[in-house]
């Protein structure tokens, strides 16, 4: 049965002269994703930023997911297609290491742009040399209907400020391709953390910074799972992202008590 999305309203492009800052390697993990490919990959396409590459790797769906990623006739489309079931994490790793751009742009299969996100990000890169940019976000429910609240950020973190509150949300990253395969990792206890937390804790903790747009550039999509047991293993990974980036026991207990208060603000404007 065909979803019924949330499909951003066009928005007005971008005044100034437009950034050039090379090809962008737009990289997607897919996993099972025929519900909502269609419109993450549409979203990519239809950039006001034109050089761009799409590399989706498929992590061995037993849906239809191949078939509706075949149906874009774009040249831009590389699709890679794991040799056995291998998880997120791999399968990330393995569209960056595919991609041709100096820079990388994280795209969930379940997520979506607006069109002038990469334009946007460009612009502020070349005013500011940033190694890692981010967006706002707006919200969808699972079945694509616009959620009444947007995730506000700032216009710059550093790492002390990015261990209170994760307000680097995965899909809307901007990131050197260089940098994204030296801080991230694919072992086999990546999936014990965040592992895109993880990475971006360790790039600002060798002091790098990374630049906001307050705009709700990335329409995230909510998970229909988002119950307790979910929220208490999200808790725990939390914890394990901590402790992965060399935080003392107390340091990650001060830590999580901010981690707490935040998402509680946050599940309560979601809710």
């Amino acid at each position: 049965m065909e979803n019924k999305l949330y499909m951003e309203p066009t928005t007005t492009h971008v005044q100034k002269e437009q950034s050039d800052i090379g090809l962008i390697s737009v990289i997607m993990a897919a996993y099972n994703a025929e519900q909502t490919i269609a419109q993450a990959i549409h979203s990519v396409l239809t950039q006001t930023y034109k050089n761009l590459e799409l590399i989706i790797v498929d992590d061995c769906s037993t849906d239809t997911t191949i078939q509706v990623i075949s149906s874009f006739n774009d040249k831009r489309i590389r699709l890679i297609c794991n040799e056995k079931n291998s998880g997120v994490s791999y399968t990330r790793q393995r569209a960056a290491k595919n991609a041709n751009g100096r820079w990388i742009a994280v795209l969930d299969s379940d997520d979506a742009w607006t069109n002038t996100k990469l334009e946007l990000q460009a612009n502020v890169q070349k005013e500011t040399n940033a190694s890692l940019l981010f967006t706002g976000s707006a919200f969808m429910d699972v079945y694509g209907e616009k959620i009444d609240w947007e995730l506000h950020v700032p216009p710059k973190i550093d790492y002390h400020k990015l261990l209170r509150q994760n307000l680097i949300s995965n899909s809307s990253v901007l990131v050197k391709k260089a940098l994204y395969l030296k801080y991230s990792n694919s072992d086999k206890n990546s999936d014990l953390a965040h592992e895109d937390f993880v990475c971006w804790l360790r790039m600002l903790k060798d002091g790098y910074i990374a630049y906001g747009i307050d705009q709700p550039l990335l329409i995230y999509r909510l998970s229909g799972n988002s119950k307790s047991g979910n929220k208490l293993k999200a808790a725990k990974m939390n914890w394990n992202t901590y402790r992965a980036v060399g935080l003392s026991l107390p340091a990650s207990c001060y830590y999580m008590l901010w981690y707490t208060v935040n998402g509680l603000k946050k599940y309560k404007n979601l809710k």
